[in-house]
């Protein structure tokens, strides 16, 4: 059966459409997965082009905002878990292995990320997701059709979609698609750029007691510099309803969101009015010597 064949094997004499999907699919997927690895923001606890801060921007405007906001408590971890299964998605369809399994991961992918990302995008046609997501609709059926043309018998409806955990080879194949995975992820670390950003936000003698100021932080996103008789601290000024720049209304003693109204407590970063969901994210600063730095 075409189903048992993985590896090149898995690409001889099967229908163009097919073979273009495949590749187009798991190109992209792979593409994706190697993106993320190798951002040099995508895996950090804070910023705008980091997992949390996506997750932010989605916030109040997807339909799913309240899996969303669970995923932003351990926003690392998926973070992590999003790239390895782009990874994993991706390697299987092209190699074969885990197919159906695999095909139907990459259309729940496109399904989360057209409730996430694109869900708002009118006309729908604008946004990629919902078109991925048809395009992997269609390679699962295609390739059901396929796998089982010259089979005898009647297979099951979950027949091919679950793995069979029996057959060594399927197994040793899963297990290679983990592997290939995690090695992928951590070779693309390897290429993430290096930030050079100094530490110092400023010289502790040019921000007496009282004293606030915008910065921007070592991940390159907007933050607030904040000193009072007990110490300096700072908040990201990325606003955690749709992510625009907050600033410091000194009348008003709170960090106002131009965009959509959200106040926040400049002593703790909790939201005080407005439709943000969460408290401002916290930076770490402290005084060094002569300066005022990030750690």
């Amino acid at each position: 059966m075409a189903s048992k064949k993985i590896g090149l094997a898995s690409w001889r004499n099967q229908p163009a459409g097919i073979a273009i999907l495949r590749l187009w699919l798991g190109g992209t997927w792979v593409y994706g997965g190697w993106a993320k690895a190798t951002d040099v923001s995508f895996l950090r606890t804070s910023g705008p082009n980091s997992f949390s801060g996506q997750l932010t921007g989605y916030i109040g405007h997807s339909p799913i905002s309240f899996l969303l906001k669970h995923m932003l408590e351990h926003a690392t971890l998926f973070a992590w878990f999003v790239m390895l299964s782009e990874f994993a998605i991706g390697i299987a369809v092209l190699s074969g292995v885990a197919m159906e399994a695999a095909i139907l991961g990459g259309f729940s992918v496109s399904i989360i990320l057209w409730l996430s990302v694109t869900y708002h995008v009118h006309p729908y046609f604008l946004g990629s997701d919902l078109p991925f997501a048809a395009a992997w609709l269609a390679l699962f059926f295609l390739w059901r059709s396929y796998s089982r043309a010259g089979s005898r018998g009647r297979t099951s409806a979950l027949g091919g979609i679950i793995p069979n955990l029996k057959d060594r080879r399927e197994v040793v194949g899963i297990l290679g698609v983990a592997a290939g995975a995690v090695i992928a992820s951590l070779a693309g670390g390897s290429f993430r750029p290096k930030l050079k950003v100094s530490p110092t936000i400023v010289k502790l003698v040019d921000f007496a007691v009282g004293s606030t100021m915008p910065f921007t932080a070592s991940d390159g996103s907007p933050a607030i510099l904040f000193r009072t008789n007990a110490g300096v601290f700072a908040y990201s000024a990325i606003c955690t309803h749709q992510g625009c720049t907050v600033a410091y209304d000194s009348a008003a003693h709170a960090l106002n969101c131009p965009c959509h109204g959200a106040k926040y407590d400049p002593a703790n970063g909790a939201v005080l009015s407005g439709p943000a969901p969460m408290p401002l994210s916290k930076i770490k600063v402290q005084i060094s010597g002569a300066n005022i730095v990030q750690i």
